[in-house]
């Protein structure tokens, strides 16, 4: 029998949030390979075996599923949020390339699941209704002055900008050197997002602006937004407040339904 593989997304954390798709994909597999807290949020089931390892072990871990599938099993490795953003489908396809022919003949399906970004912009409302981008602070694999360059073209060109792996206990200081690189570029009243462990019993969101933004208490939980100079903040009474970028310049409080009137 040839072996399959699929890469599944577990999307932010809560079950209504995880597609009928991934879900038939778990059922199916015969391994669960995975970082264990994520393996944690997968109801064990009889006759399928679990493989959990640490959070930096992305390359052993896809080798060793990859290893798995080749013998003819119908494996799976779980990762958050999706697979593809800054996650385990990029580990398995580097293994697959550098790794034997064997690998580059099996069934390998991608199962994508919500990014962190997408579940923390519906909590507030749209921040990325128009152009965004998504840079991850972590340099473990690539140089921090890269990270600078693309913070500056990022907040120079207008996009609104996703943060992910803002800092962890190895990487304490990153999070407070992007915000002080952005305030050269960006306008002080820019809206900033800090959503931590969405759709989690201990959810965390806030709102402040980019002058205010305090890295203290963001960890690896947590996903930042900063808006464009275009971010708007709605303050609604008793209400937390909406944040949303236009979807053209200049459109904040215009609808489609309002026509141009001439002088």
């Amino acid at each position: 029998m040839k072996g399959r593989l699929a890469v599944i997304g577990l999307g932010p954390g809560e079950d209504a949030l995880l597609t009928p798709q991934a879900l038939a994909a778990l059922a199916d597999a015969e391994a669960l390979y995975g970082y264990g807290p994520y393996l944690d949020r997968v109801p064990a089931r009889v006759g399928q075996s679990r493989h959990g390892s640490d959070n930096r072990e992305e390359g052993t871990r896809a080798a060793a599923a990859l290893v798995h599938a080749a013998k003819g099993a119908i494996v799976a490795v779980v990762s958050g949020g999706d697979p593809g953003v800054f996650a385990m489908a990029a580990a398995v396809c580097e293994q697959i390339e550098a790794g034997p022919p064997a690998w580059r003949v099996l069934d390998v399906r991608v199962v994508p699941g919500i990014t962190a970004m997408l579940a923390v912009a519906a909590r507030v409302g749209a921040p990325l209704g128009h152009d965004f981008c998504a840079i991850s602070l972590s340099d473990n694999l690539k140089p921090w002055d890269a990270i600078e360059r693309r913070l500056d073209a990022a907040a120079s060109a207008g996009f609104v900008i996703a943060l992910y792996n803002a800092a962890s206990r190895a990487r304490p200081w990153q999070l407070g050197a992007a915000f002080e690189r952005l305030r050269r570029r960006l306008p002080a009243t820019t809206p900033v997002v800090f959503g931590r462990a969405v759709n989690r019993p201990d959810e965390r969101i806030t709102v402040a602006t980019l002058t205010d933004a305090d890295p203290a208490g963001v960890d690896m939980a947590t996903l930042i937004i900063v808006g464009s100079a275009e971010t708007r903040v709605i303050e609604r009474p008793g209400l937390p407040p909406l944040v949303y970028s236009p979807r053209g310049f200049a459109q904040a409080g215009r609808a489609d339904s309002i026509p141009e009137t001439s002088a």
